[in-house]
């Protein structure tokens, strides 16, 4: 099968930078939002990631205003009806999930690809929304997904061969690297990223070691190129939230985080999308 138009549904952060990666492939894409502020604040972010591209030389500023018109943004499902490959990016909740995958099945054409960004829910279980489990998968990116090179293509337990062929044929399109994931809670990387983040968050609560202090730590000592509560601030801390409380569903108290993120959450301290979060901004 061959991807001709994409969609991007939802407009946060990781989004608007997957929906950049495709534009600037050269890969018509259509965003959609049922908020058009949230449309307004990708536009921004993706004009941004262009104009620093331009800034060091990498793409001239033609260029950049030729792939920027690659994208079109909506408020309407109706703009959907021609897409060959649709990706969710919406909140990481099951049920907002399900909901957003039952309209896109309503409303794509019956041989389009429906995958999901999500972190670490079932794919099996939003296939199910769908009338074309066969062609629905998952699709996760990284953030920020304009730099980071991996993509886990994750198949459902009626995931066909040719839907797993074809996403990673388009990964390369869009110049990711591509690894194939048998469906589990958290897959690959979050599944390991989480157990480390919690043992973190546990050795600063019996500390009470400045964050800033770990984070400088890891950082300098070469085991990763950001800090985890800079990351965790950056993702978003209802993103991690949510992923910690599915894994400790699946795997056990050993991904209890806590109850640090939790407050934090509660209080609406989300990181960089709030000004606050471990840090302030």
């Amino acid at each position: 099968m061959y991807i001709k138009r994409t969609a991007v549904i939802g407009s946060g952060t990781m989004g608007a930078d997957i929906a950049y990666v495709i534009a600037n492939a050269g890969i018509p894409v259509v965003m959609k939002d049922i908020d058009a502020n949230a449309l307004d604040r990708a536009r921004d972010h993706i004009a941004g990631v262009f104009q620093n591209r331009v800034g060091l030389g990498r793409l001239s500023s033609d260029g950049a205003q030729e792939r920027q018109q690659l994208i079109t943004y909506t408020t309407e499902s109706s703009d959907l009806g021609d897409i060959s490959l649709a990706i969710e990016a919406v909140s990481e909740n099951i049920d907002v999930k399900k909901r957003v995958f039952q309209e896109l099945d309503r409303v794509l054409p019956p041989l389009s690809l429906l995958v999901s960004n999500t972190s670490a829910l079932s794919i099996t279980e939003l296939a199910e929304m769908t009338g074309r489990p066969e062609r629905v998968a998952g699709f996760h990116f990284f953030f920020p997904a304009h730099r980071m090179k991996l993509i886990e293509v994750v198949s459902g337990n009626q995931t066909s061969f040719e839907t797993l062929e074809t996403l990673k044929r388009f990964a390369e399109e869009i110049r990711k690297v591509p690894v194939s994931v048998r469906e589990c809670p958290g897959f690959v990387v979050n599944r390991v990223l989480m157990a480390s983040m919690t043992e973190v968050l546990r050795f600063q609560q019996e500390t009470n070691l400045p964050y800033q202090t770990i984070d400088q730590a890891i950082v300098k000592s070469g085991v990763a190129p950001m800090g985890p509560f800079v990351l965790a601030d950056a993702l978003g801390l209802d993103v991690a939230w949510e992923v910690a409380l599915t894994l400790k569903a699946a795997y056990g108290e050993r991904f209890d985080p806590g109850p640090q993120l939790e407050s934090l959450v509660s209080q609406g301290h989300l990181g960089l999308k709030s000004q606050h979060g471990f840090y302030p901004y």
